[in-house]
């Protein structure tokens, strides 16, 4: 059972007091433990009930906030960087602006928070919640995401350069302009994204679900993508060009003008796809993927594709 902080109902940091001290003087004294002052004391708010709660800007640096319930709180531009927020229930609090880089999220309930322009780099996120949660302009480079659910997140802008992504579910995010260049994502859950130009170049992506995703002008060049899964997707303008493809179903898929220079094609799986205007292609990449007589050729035609017929060449 979680400890309630005594607070009055206006919820500002000075009236809520916590372990016999208010907000502001817990802050003060954290921030004179960060400088190694003997006086100071870290701050812990460990298992605290603290709904509401106001503390706009505050340096929580390595705070210790582990069980905490902050509902509702204003935590926008908090420094809250390696704090240790484990477990934390934070559902619908304004966090934007704020400094998370470093800081442990495991397990921590994260639904509808408002994280606009956030730092989560290097952050450890397992089996966190972030369900619709407004996360423009987030940054999560280098972080690490493990069973963790983004469904229905707003990533427009946001960036997850080198972030480590293992069975998560980002079903029916929205990702304009989202950047995962050089992420690791591995047996996860895009299902249903939407969103113009996400970037995932160089992204190695393993047995990954984008069924049914609506992004065109998508970027993977150089991505690895074996065995991962873009049926009845919207790809068009994607850009493929030295990705890896093997295994990868691209039944149903809108390819319209996508670009494949360089690419590996190998069981790639173009049944039923519209490749109509796809660019660079080549006669070789066709003979080595599935194609039928419901795929689209590059020329317009219906496939399957035959060699020497030059069906791959652009209409």
């Amino acid at each position: 059972m979680t400890e309630s902080a005594t607070q009055n109902p206006t919820g500002m940091e000075g009236s809520v007091i916590v372990h016999g001290r208010s907000l502001a003087e817990m802050v003060r004294d954290h921030a004179m433990w960060l400088e190694n002052n003997p006086a100071g004391r870290r701050a812990t708010l460990k298992g605290l009930t603290l709904n509401d709660v106001r503390m706009p800007g505050a340096n929580l640096r390595m705070a210790m906030l582990e069980g905490a319930t902050m509902l509702d709180a204003d935590l926008g531009n908090c420094d809250l960087s390696q704090s240790a927020m484990a477990g934390c229930d934070l559902e619908r609090a304004l966090l934007s602006g704020a400094d998370l880089s470093g800081a442990d999220l495991m397990e921590a309930k994260l639904q509808f928070v408002l994280m606009m322009g956030a730092g989560l780099s290097e952050a450890k996120l397992h089996k966190a919640l972030l369900r619709h949660a407004k996360l423009q302009r987030a940054r999560f480079q280098d972080a690490s995401l493990q069973e963790s659910s983004l469904r229905s997140a707003d990533l427009t802008d946001s960036a997850f350069h080198q972030a480590r992504i293992h069975d998560c579910d980002f079903s029916e995010a929205t990702v304009e302009r989202t950047i995962f260049m050089g992420a690791k994502i591995h047996l996860s859950r895009f299902r249903g994204l939407s969103g113009y130009n996400v970037n995932f170049s160089t992204a190695r992506i393993d047995s990954t679900d984008f069924t049914r995703s609506e992004i065109p002008e998508a970027i993977f060049q150089r991505a690895m993508c074996n065995r991962s899964n873009f049926h009845a997707s919207d790809l068009t303008d994607a850009d493929f060009r030295g990705a890896q493809l093997k295994g990868a179903d691209l039944s149903r898929a809108k390819l319209t003008r996508a670009r494949f220079g360089n690419a590996a094609f190998s069981g790639t799986d173009l049944r039923g796809a519209d490749l109509k205007g796809a660019r660079e292609m080549t006669g070789e990449q066709l003979m080595q993927a599935l194609t039928d007589d419901r795929t689209i050729l590059p020329n317009g035609a219906r496939g399957p594709y035959i060699r020497y017929s030059k069906a791959e060449r652009p209409a």
